[in-house]
């Protein structure tokens, strides 16, 4: 039996799929959520194999919920964005259906998904739809975190500086230490340059929050941040340092 959780804010757009779902009898239901919090609670509680998602909903949208899945399944969007972006990742998910949704556009999805080892792809699937976001979305307003059972919505203006840790970059905020499964390469894209640096492969850094350089060893320097924390700049951060102060 394939597990499937239906996200959306709109009850109609989510009774649409549920209906037109009853004609695959090899497909459950196993939730209906109204919004990205509830959807990735039902994704930690059901492990579905398949997830029907819009984009746009309130609290966190559909690609903040994703980033905060550990073991993604295949997904299908259902969602009014924009046909011509969402042409720029089709190829990443399983599918995509535009509201309103018609019977026949919803069978060839279903069609493709079926035809699809899904497991395995429709998670490495979604990881490249990811990437492929990141690229389109613009600069950063907010980053969304989970931490144990609980969601938390960092606020840029509260960062202090970022800092690799294999495969997560640490949080550093006002408020303590937060873990994200995303690059430092993907932080310095989407991260406004006019407020974040890069001044290490290990940190990127709020400018702001500098309050001196001093120097350490051969063509390095060590930032001494507001809060009393030493973040390392290597000789290429410094150069990007001195151009965005102006210096």
């Amino acid at each position: 039996m394939i597990k499937a959780v239906l996200i959306d804010d709109e009850p109609l757009a989510r009774s649409m799929v549920a209906e037109y779902l009853e004609g695959y009898p090899q497909v459950t239901v196993v939730a209906e959520c109204g919004d990205g919090f509830e959807g990735a609670k039902a994704i930690m509680q059901h492990q579905p194999d398949l997830i029907f998602l819009d984009i746009q909903m309130p609290k966190i949208n559909g690609f903040e919920m994703l980033e905060i899945i550990d073991n993604q399944p295949a997904v299908i969007f259902t969602t009014a964005f924009d046909e011509y972006a969402i042409q720029a990742f089709e190829r990443h998910a399983v599918d995509y259906l535009l509201k309103p949704i018609a019977k026949t556009r919803f069978d060839r999805a279903m069609a493709k998904f079926l035809d699809t080892p899904y497991l395995e792809d429709g998670k490495k699937n979604t990881r490249n739809l990811l990437d492929k976001m990141h690229q389109m979305e613009g600069k950063l307003e907010r980053i969304v975190v989970k931490t144990g059972t609980k969601i938390k919505i960092i606020p840029i203006g509260s960062i202090i500086f970022l800092e690799a840790d294999d495969d997560y970059v640490k949080i550093h905020t006002d408020e303590g230490i937060f873990m994200k499964n995303k690059t430092m390469a993907s932080f310095e894209e989407q991260l406004d340059p006019a407020q974040f640096v890069r001044v290490h492969r290990s940190f990127i850094v709020k400018i702001d929050h500098i309050a001196r350089l001093e120097p350490h060893e051969k063509d390095s320097y060590v930032a001494i941040l507001a809060n009393g924390n030493q973040v390392s700049v290597s000789k290429s951060g410094y150069t990007r340092l001195k151009q965005r102060l102006g210096m």
